[in-house]
């Protein structure tokens, strides 16, 4: 029954990959930024974050009726609904950014000029912290990593998980292939570690009074008002 299930999981899993690289493969040019699937009783419901809607939905919906077809023939999912939103600002989208950063290499940007460039354009867009890793073959015949950084990243734990916006591309230049990631710290961001101390009225909480307590005695006034009372 285990292994039953740790199979089904493993399946979904694969199919929602191929899925995910079939529909960036065929939406590339309109800014593909990311899936989200969504089991319902009904079917399953895909829906497709983009930069140019239209390009996506095509004339008459053409396109996007296509699209839900392979689906459903060549992936066998039940009754797919795809949907297409539009991307609000494609420079905290990392997908989209690390499609822009393997095409500026393939048009011939130097590797620096492109990674520093895109890191920049993040920040400028109010994201929390960026990083840029490219990895292959940038600048001659052997394998070499470079990355860029600004801000405030996290690599693992449930902070990464819910906060960091993952994109993976690949550029195709003469000497190899360069492999593109980019991971974005979202806007308004609010770190486990950071605390804001607000103010008991900004919080609703009525004002505290304060105690009037008692003077108390000096030190030889106690101590002679301790001897009567033993005396």
């Amino acid at each position: 029954m285990r292994q039953n299930t740790i199979r089904k999981m493993i399946g979904r899993n694969v199919e929602r990959q191929l899925v995910r690289e079939y529909l960036l493969k065929e939406t590339e040019r309109a800014g593909f930024g990311g899936l989200h699937f969504n089991r319902t009783p009904e079917g399953t419901k895909v829906t497709l974050s983009a930069e140019q809607v239209g390009r996506v939905i095509g004339r008459r919906g053409k396109v996007i009726h296509e699209l839900q077809r392979r689906l459903q023939e060549d992936f066998r999912l039940t009754n797919p609904q795809l949907e297409v939103e539009e991307i609000e600002d494609s420079r905290i989208n990392a997908q989209v950014m690390a499609s822009r950063l393997a095409s500026s290499l393939e048009r011939g940007w130097f590797f620096r000029r492109a990674g520093h460039s895109t890191v920049q354009n993040v920040m400028d867009a109010g994201a929390r912290g960026c990083i840029v890793i490219l990895s292959g073959k940038i600048t001659g015949a052997r394998h070499r990593v470079e990355k860029f950084q600004k801000g405030h990243i996290k690599y693992c734990g449930e902070t990464a998980l819910q906060f960091m916006d993952v994109g993976f591309s690949t550029a195709v230049k003469k000497l190899g292939t360069v492999g593109c990631t980019v991971r974005i710290m979202r806007p308004g961001t609010k770190l486990p570690h950071e605390i804001t101390i607000r103010e008991r009225h900004e919080s609703g909480l009525p004002q505290l009074v304060e105690a009037s307590g008692f003077v108390p005695l000096e030190l030889d006034e106690a101590i002679a008002e301790g001897t009567k009372e033993e005396e």
